[in-house]
């Protein structure tokens, strides 16, 4: 089994920045998962925002330029840094992690391990 906790979420002012963790925990804390963050709204699907699988990453197209996932091997965490923060960004973000990257990466079911979510606020 494998946990995530997420951390680092709060609420900032339009244009800031906040940076949130996944530490990946339990019977594997394998660097070679691949580890993905997620956002959901109320009444909305969850949404893909990035991942990172060994030494590649992706994004979707609304973050790119703003969002930097990066990943520390040696805590077993994975990082997701936001910057110029904008209202819409405002979600509950959750980390994600499987052991079987494919290219399916941007669904949820793609995904065997869920962390608990941390909300992230951007006031305007």
């Amino acid at each position: 089994q494998v946990q995530l906790e997420e951390s680092g979420g709060g609420l900032v002012q339009a244009g800031g920045s906040l940076r949130l963790s996944c530490e990946v925990s339990g019977r594997t804390g394998r660097y070679d998962y691949a580890v993905a963050w997620f956002r959901q709204t109320p009444g909305k699907e969850r949404e893909f925002v990035a991942v990172v699988n060994w030494n590649d990453r992706y994004y979707v197209d609304s973050v790119k330029g703003r969002f930097t996932i990066s990943r520390d091997n040696a805590k077993n965490t994975v990082y997701l840094q936001m910057n110029s923060l904008k209202p819409e960004d405002t979600a509950v973000y959750y980390c994600a992690a499987t052991p079987l990257f494919s290219v399916g990466y941007d669904y949820v079911r793609a995904y065997d391990y869920w962390g608990q979510g941390t909300q992230v606020t951007v006031s305007t």
